[in-house]
């Protein structure tokens, strides 16, 4: 995997994570807030869940 592919995908991460704030600054406060106020356990297990996707598509399309 080359530098400039690894350069790519972050660039494309950073404008999908930075189209909510950008046009719904707003909702994205009130969702923030909202994640703020659950439970710690859950958002691990969520945060788990999107890591254990994320590789399986870079194993499954590399």
């Amino acid at each position: 995997m080359s530098l400039q592919l690894i350069m790519l995908a972050l660039g494309i991460v950073l404008i999908i994570e930075g189209i909510g704030p950008f046009l719904f600054p707003n909702r994205w406060k009130a969702y923030l807030k909202e994640i703020s106020n659950q439970n710690q356990q859950l958002l691990q297990r969520l945060g788990g869940a999107l890591v254990t996707a994320g590789v399986v598509l870079l194993i499954i399309f590399s």
